[in-house]
Order: C-alpha cells, then structure tokens, then sequence
C-alpha cells in the first residue's frame, strides 16, 4: 500500500510544493535521514548555494537507493537555508529532484549551520 498525501478541503491550498499530510500505511519500513549538506563526494563544499543544492539532493537520492527507496517514498522533507535570497533557486532544483511528488515540508530560514559554508542542510523521511 502506497503512502496516502492529503490536502483537506476546507483549508486553503499549501502555499508551496509539498502536501498538508501524509499516511504512511501501517506496517511500512520508514527511513529518516542525518540532516544532509552540500558536501560533495570528494569532501569539498562548493562556494555557491545552487551547487550545494544539487550535492544535497544528489545525496539524499543515493539515500533513498541504498534502501532501494525513491523520492516517491518521501513523506516529509525539513528544509533548512541560511539566506532567504536562495528560496526561489533551491525551489527550482529540489522540484526537478522531486518531480511531482508533493511530501509534506518544512522550511526554515535558518542563522547557521554547523560550519560557516554550509548555505542549507536537508532532513527526509521516507515509508514505504
């Protein structure tokens, strides 16, 4: 059984991409992620947020595959950015990731992360 996203009537529509609830049936195996950053593969950070976008969400896919899960199995993403000005580029990046999977989400502008470079960091959840 797939999990269920939800939008209630009665309530106006989300004001992004992402859904107002999700179920995840019972008896499904879940994963929760580390929080993940723009690190790339050989350690190095990227100096420009679009780049560490694109690692983050890069990396949160290999994630998901390693538990031989995909974006359709997410259920909840917490986004976190250190610069309201990133909004609108990181949007772009993590729905080309998504496509139209629509999870629930939070995002936060943040005053930092655990090392000055590092311009966002991303939590998922993923049931399936």
């Amino acid at each position: 059984m797939a999990n269920t996203y939800g939008n209630p009537e009665g309530m106006a529509a989300p004001l992004g991409f992402y859904s107002h609830g999700v179920v995840i049936p019972p008896g499904a195996r879940v994963l929760v992620s580390a929080g993940q950053v723009g690190v790339a593969r050989d350690s190095t950070v990227p100096k420009d947020f679009a780049a560490q976008a694109e690692n983050t969400w890069y990396n949160l896919t290999l994630i998901l595959q390693d538990n031989k899960m995909t974006v359709n199995d997410l259920v909840k993403i917490n986004h976190f950015l250190t610069d309201a000005a990133n909004i609108q580029t990181y949007r772009g990046i993590f729905t080309k990731y998504l496509g139209r999977v629509r999870p629930a989400s939070t995002l936060l502008i943040v005053a930092g992360l655990a090392r000055p470079e590092l311009l966002l960091e991303v939590e998922i959840v993923a049931a399936q």
